[in-house]
């Protein structure tokens, strides 16, 4: 008699669950359903012919290596490209701080499996990225969580925070996912100073970091890092890993992230890819550095952050013109989302059935918060992929379900 294979599971499965949006997306692609759920990119800005001659110029020119096996680091041109643009935000960084990955949540579960130990404390921001809690649930972490607000993550909190001895921080200081918010420039240095007091590394997440549409650019922290503490020597010293991806500016499909970090941290991190899955894919890099090269990413994101702003107008005009008194909401300045606060007592999971219902969908706010059972008056909307009819349509619907539900939670509904 054969063994149920469940009583053959590892003991870390027990800490898995499936994405609340992976999840969803499944839901919502019937046509008639108008979707803020998945951080889909717009999929009309796709380069598509680009990609197709970048395709045949690969093949052609260096077909048999980019069918080849090629090194786990990733293809040296690409790095070098990456290297050479981080140095325009003041990151100092050359092709050997940079390894290649799988889009950037195979960087955090490299990362995760290099730094986490079960019952390891990790400090996030509360809400933070549900992708991150995937991966660092996998390896039996456990959350400091601090708060944020309009000015990102509140560092008034973070110093008790930090005597608990968190393993590392992981922050998303630009239009974070799901809030939308960006940590403020006082706050930043106030982070940094309080990582080096404390020796407690950060993980600095970015997917989002060229996407800005209005305001001023911020500098990261690891740039922040180096200046503060007189890092001279670019990543040699630095106490800040760094994540980014072209899933945001290129296309998702292409799966292509990269980690920059000191060159022992890399040389690990390499060990475990080639674990995992010897190297990314040689072919997808290569079309990757022959439709960004020449200066074409730059002057296609500047096509995709008109694009977005548009639409976050569009999105933030019609819950303005639909939406009931008492909710509240993020007003981003670059990104995919922006965050929903209901009034106590609502419950976005039930709003969310009544939503689908209109034909409408979100992702409700639990799923990314550490400890699951904070955001039930939270929702994610995403304005990046839905054209400005559709996003207005959709937030009518969506105001609806909205609407039933604070008519319910009225005392003299509730005396009926």
């Amino acid at each position: 008699m054969s063994t149920p294979w469940s009583q053959r599971y590892a003991q870390r499965t027990k800490t898995i669950k499936s994405s609340a949006i992976r999840e969803l997306l499944k839901f919502t692609q019937r046509p008639e359903v108008i979707s803020f759920g998945g951080g889909l990119p717009a999929p009309e800005l796709f380069p598509i012919q680009r990609v197709e001659e970048a395709c045949h110029n690969v093949l052609e020119k260096n077909g048999p290596a980019a069918l080849q096996y090629s090194t786990t680091e990733g293809h040296p041109p690409l790095r070098e490209m990456i290297a050479s643009n981080l140095r325009r935000y003041g990151i100092v960084a050359s092709a050997d701080n940079v390894l290649i990955t799988a889009g950037s949540q195979q960087a955090l579960d490299l990362i995760a499996k290099l730094l986490i130990n079960r019952g390891d404390r990790i400090l996030v921001e509360s809400p933070t990225y549900l992708g991150a809690l995937q991966a660092f649930n996998v390896y039996g972490a456990e959350y400091e969580c601090v708060p944020i607000d309009h000015d990102g993550l509140r560092t008034e909190l973070l110093e008790s925070a930090l005597r608990t001895g968190p393993k590392f921080m992981y922050i998303l200081p630009n239009f974070q996912n799901p809030s939308g918010v960006t940590l403020s420039r006082d706050r930043r240095e106030e982070l940094v100073r309080l990582a080096e007091k404390y020796g407690i590394p950060i993980v600095e997440d970015d997917p989002y970091g060229q996407l800005r549409f209005e305001g001023e650019h911020l500098p990261p922290l690891v740039v922040l890092d180096r200046e503060h503490n007189r890092r001279d020597n670019g990543y040699t010293l630095g106490n800040v890993i760094y994540l980014s991806t072209l899933s945001k500016t290129l296309a998702p499909g292409l799966r292509l992230g990269w980690i920059v970090a000191p060159e022992e941290v890399i040389s690990k991190l390499v060990q475990l890819k080639q674990g995992a899955d010897l190297h990314t894919s040689t072919f997808t890099q290569m079309v990757a550095y022959e439709v960004a090269r020449d200066g074409f990413l730059e002057q296609h994101v500047k096509k995709i952050r008109k694009v977005y702003r548009e639409r976050r107008d569009v999105m933030i005009a019609a819950l303005e013109e639909f939406f009931p008194r008492g909710v509240e909401w993020t007003r981003p300045s670059g990104g995919l989302f922006l965050w929903i606060t209901m009034p106590e007592g609502t419950d976005c999971g039930r709003l969310l059935r009544a939503a689908l219902k209109e034909n409408v969908a979100f992702v409700p706010g639990d799923c990314f918060f550490a400890t699951g059972d904070e955001g039930c008056r939270h929702m994610r909307l995403n304005f990046s992929n839905a054209e400005p009819a559709q996003i207005r349509e959709g937030i009518r619907r969506l105001s609806v379900a909205v609407s039933q539900q604070i008519e319910e939670l009225r005392p003299e509904a509730v005396m009926a």
